[in-house]
């Protein structure tokens, strides 16, 4: 009769003090990631060049603005509202 085999590795993985990234560390790859596209960014002329982008390509860039933005607004008056102003010229 076979032994039944123990899937569990002891002193590997889990939950231990000071296993893996702190937390709020940010990942290097992604940090790497975002200084290599915000350098070609520059490269190409910075906001003058989304601002042609945004005019040429307007639905890639509403989708990269998409990602920018925060998830949730929230906004200046103390129970958290937005005021909006609508001015008529």
């Amino acid at each position: 009769m076979a032994q039944k085999q123990s899937t569990e590795i002891k002193g590997k993985g889990g939950k231990r003090a000071g296993a893996g990234r702190p937390k709020g560390t940010p990942n290097k790859t992604t940090t790497e990631l975002k200084e290599l596209i915000l350098g070609a960014l520059s490269d190409v002329g910075g906001r003058k060049y989304l601002a042609k982008q945004a005019i040429e390509k307007p639905v890639a860039f509403m989708a990269m603005l998409g990602r920018v933005l925060p998830m949730t607004v929230a906004g200046s008056n103390p129970d958290g509202s937005i005021t909006v102003n609508i001015k008529h010229f």
